[in-house]
């Protein structure tokens, strides 16, 4: 057990001391989950949004399509990925294999399905006079939209948090379609892998502690703001 009190000691020591190598990693996660959020909001909202509001032929096979895609596996997603952006593959000339934005195209395809999917059952759990009243009072199709989007901001926010807690957390793609380049793709997940297999628990710890960290911080800010609503 002094190995471990000993490696918690020494990464709050890393952390403090601003250790290069350790906020190095946090660096490139925050920049990589940015870039994956700001893709998979721009594109999973609108589309959660349309499917939770409209009926239309095949809506069922769409959401059990969705409903799949929420139990993806990573490393899958790194291979199909892998293939397109590889030197051999069709998108190998935009030299995206080892990137930090190649990374991003596997997160974003992970966390689509958990927006399109919460948003859409956040849609659909709206209270179903709101569209009538709405109706009746004149408003128009993208006022009626703005209006039960704005209903279920709280569900909305809660599902960009569940999205962020998968990509931020994700390994499979990240060292796939990374490479766990120190300086340079290694993100705290994979950062975490690599210094527990070599041994290295306080900077494991360091990193482990840092992610709790920003988790933590986006739940507290979704309750401060639930809070502030409600007051």
């Amino acid at each position: 057990m002094n190995y471990i009190t000993e490696g918690f000691f020494q990464a709050i020591g890393l952390i403090l001391s601003m250790d290069e190598e350790t906020w190095q990693a946090v660096g490139v996660t925050v920049r990589l989950t940015v870039m994956s959020m700001a893709a998979t909001l721009s594109v999973g909202l609108p589309l959660g949004f349309l499917l939770g509001y409209f009926d239309f032929p095949g809506k069922r096979g769409a959401h059990m399509v969705v409903d799949t895609l929420l139990a993806l596996p990573t490393v899958v997603v790194g291979l199909v990925v892998y293939a397109f952006i590889s030197n051999r593959g069709p998108l190998g000339d935009l030299r995206l294999l080892f990137t930090i934005r190649g990374m991003a195209i596997g997160q974003t395809i992970l966390a689509l399905p958990i927006v399109i999917a919460l948003t859409a059952n956040a849609v659909e759990c709206l209270d179903g006079r709101l569209r009538m009243t709405l109706a009746t009072l004149g408003a128009g199709g993208w006022r009626m939209a703005a209006t039960s989007l704005r209903e279920c901001r709280f569900a909305l926010m809660a599902a960009a948090v569940t999205a962020y807690g998968r990509v931020v957390a994700e390994v499979g793609v990240s060292m796939m379609l990374g490479g766990n380049i120190k300086w340079h793709t290694r993100t705290i997940t994979t950062a975490i892998t690599l210094e527990t297999g070599k041994g290295d628990f306080a900077l494991g710890i360091a990193l482990g502690i840092l992610l709790l960290a920003i988790s933590f911080a986006l739940n507290a800010g979704l309750s401060f703001l639930k809070r502030r609503a409600d007051a």
